[in-house]
């Protein structure tokens, strides 16, 4: 396996430079296009994980391969809080009623 413990700054100077631009330009900028919404750091961490290295077909617990144990525990979790959120926003804001007039 490839030595992983070489940042990409100390690996790729170059490359490190255009992305610590980019960030500065998303933190000093406000974007309105929804695409590219700004992500937090913990997003960006669970993107960058080791669970992008997995191919992961299917829904938790019936997955088409295997070896997909913790890919079916994070995805498990994210629909539990999921659910959970979903819960407290219809909980704290009333139904809108309207009526349709023709």
């Amino acid at each position: 396996m490839f030595l992983n413990n070489q940042s990409i700054k100390d690996y790729d100077p170059d490359l490190w430079k255009a992305l610590k631009g980019e960030l500065e330009r998303q933190e000093d900028h406000i974007e309105l296009i929804a695409s590219e919404n700004y992500t937090s750091l913990r997003v960006l961490e669970a993107q960058g994980s080791v669970l992008t290295n997995k191919y992961a077909e299917g829904y938790p617990g019936k997955r088409y391969y295997g070896g997909c144990e913790f890919v079916d525990e994070a995805e498990t979790l994210a629909i539990e809080r999921a659910k959970e959120l979903l819960e407290q926003i219809t909980q704290t804001f009333n139904p809108i009623q309207a009526q349709v007039l023709t």
